[in-house]
């Protein structure tokens, strides 16, 4: 997995030092639920953004949270609109954002703070994943 140069950027969780630790023990859910995690789970794994956490202090749960109307869409614009405004333009540049988040490495300290767990192992990014605290301001 590439990635942005870490010697630009790397994500970090800036925590109170008094703050206490969370380790939360795994919760049953219902099984389509369950299915669905552990398909991105593996997706994410084969990506290369998870590590398997061996005896983390920092452990939560999972939080599912369905759409509410079951639909995950991404409407486009016109495309005759999008190529009448790039025409007149010399320099075109196209970025895949889809998994942006996941191109900022996390900073090696913040590694284990960011450990969840599953039925199948308990894990942790190695990259910033979408929703952490202060992903948006680091992307």
């Amino acid at each position: 997995m590439l990635g942005l140069d870490t010697s630009i950027v790397k994500h970090r969780l800036p925590l109170n030092p008094n703050a206490n630790l969370v380790r939360q023990q795994l919760r049953r859910m219902k099984l389509e639920v369950a299915l669905k995690i552990k398909g991105e789970v593996e997706t994410q794994w084969n990506a290369g953004f998870l590590e398997v956490a061996k005896y983390s202090q920092w452990v939560a749960n999972i939080v599912p949270v369905p759409k509410k109307d079951g639909k995950d869409n991404f409407p486009l614009p016109h495309i005759d609109l999008l190529v009448d405004n790039t025409a007149q333009h010399s320099c075109y540049s196209f970025i895949d954002e889809f998994f942006g988040y996941n191109q900022i490495w996390m900073a090696q300290e913040y590694k284990e703070k960011n450990t969840f767990i599953t039925t199948w192992g308990t894990f942790y990014y190695k990259v910033m994943p979408f929703g952490l605290k202060n992903a948006g301001a680091t992307y």
